[in-house]
């Protein structure tokens, strides 16, 4: 019910406009998480985007250009099961691939160069990251309060809190976060209403900065003006 992942053939050939390396994580034997690494000549720094729950990274890649168009390498990658990664999901497992990934990113990024993103059920695993690392900032991108509080408002009369597999409580994770927060969010957005963002930066009004996307929804925020303004000014900082 939570993952709808694209599978990809590990022969699978990706093609893009823009200059790309493929990158394998060998995170445990027979877990290998595969990823799209976009670079620009002297970046200014690396966003590690952490994509929804659909599709895989061959789809998601096209927002690649939103951050490199900035001067930004931008790094995505799959979950296991999604495109050509490997591995059983477990939320303590894939919170664990993700912190591998940081740790060896920090090999060849000093960690204030590193922003972490997360969109829709990325924001979980990229909010767990920034709480137990050090970016120099978080976005989060149409996030959850928690993923128990979503699967509530669509099936509340089952005890999710006892049921459900993953927790992703970005709620308790977030407060843990040392860096500074951008949270962007639809006005319109059903699927996970602005509320859930509203409440998370109460956490931290000092530090946890929402922005409105008026008339927003959940999948379309990029077709905005107002988004790309947002994410240039936050990236010249």
């Amino acid at each position: 019910m939570i993952f709808k992942p694209e599978k990809l053939p590990q022969d699978f050939t990706y093609k893009y406009d823009a200059p790309f390396e493929e990158l394998f994580f060998d995170v445990e034997p027979g877990v290998r998480i595969n990823g799209l690494h976009f670079y620009v000549p002297e970046p200014k720094g690396l966003i590690l985007y952490f994509h929804g729950n659909s599709r895989s990274i061959k789809g998601w890649a096209k927002y690649a250009r939103d951050f490199f168009r900035f001067q930004y390498d931008v790094l995505l990658v799959d979950y296991r099961g999604f495109g050509k990664s490997t591995g059983k999901r477990g939320e303590k497992a894939m919170l664990a691939d993700m912190q591998f990934i940081y740790e060896r990113l920090k090999e060849k990024y000093d960690e204030h160069h590193i922003l972490v993103y997360g969109r829709s059920l990325g924001s979980g695993f990229a909010t767990k990251i920034a709480a137990d690392n050090k970016p120099r900032y978080l976005i989060l991108d149409a996030p959850y309060y928690s993923f128990i509080k979503v699967a509530e408002r669509y099936t509340p009369f089952i005890p999710h809190r006892l049921t459900l597999r993953f927790k992703l409580q970005t709620d308790k994770w977030i407060r843990k976060v040392n860096c500074h927060t951008y949270i962007i969010h639809g006005t319109k957005d059903w699927l996970i209403p602005i509320k859930h963002s509203e409440e998370l930066q109460r956490f931290n009004p000092h530090k946890i900065t929402l922005i409105r996307i008026h008339g927003g929804g959940h999948n379309n925020l990029p077709s905005f003006d107002e988004y790309h303004n947002f994410i240039r000014d936050i990236l010249k900082y």
